[in-house]
């Protein structure tokens, strides 16, 4: 038996899952690198609330809460257009918009670079519009 192609939205779903790795392992290790927060305190349970005050550091943690807070929703979309049979079209664009979007995103907020990042987030904002968009038509 043959096995189906995972559609645009699937790959694009895998590929947000390396892209959260990624976000996650760098930003761990930016807080153990910025040397603000001990080694034993970052291995330990953290009951202690401690901040960095490496600029960076506290770019990747920022920048990873704002993908945390639209994820649930394009793993949703994702989920929904290939279970529906709607994959394609506006719902791949949108796909491949959000990560995109997303990757340049967090290149921006990192970087420092306002208006940018803004649009950016603006522009993964039209991807997921695109999948609902998709979903409901």
């Amino acid at each position: 038996m043959e096995a189906a192609a995972a559609s645009t939205e699937i790959w694009v779903l895998g590929w947000s899952v390396v892209l959260l790795i990624v976000h996650i392992l760098v930003q761990a290790l930016s807080l153990d690198l910025a040397g603000d927060l001990s080694v034993k305190y970052l291995l330990g349970p953290r009951d202690e609330q401690r901040t960095t005050k490496s600029i960076m550091a506290g770019r990747l943690l920022r920048s990873l809460n704002n993908m945390l807070e639209t994820y649930p929703a394009f793993i949703a979309l994702a989920l929904a257009l290939a279970v529906t049979g709607k994959t394609g079209g506006l719902g791949a664009a949108g796909a491949v918009t959000w990560i995109l979007a997303r990757l340049v995103f967090t290149f921006f907020y990192v970087a420092g670079i306002p208006i940018l990042r803004t649009a950016a987030w603006f522009v993964s904002i039209i991807g997921l519009v695109l999948m609902v968009l998709r979903l409901m038509l």
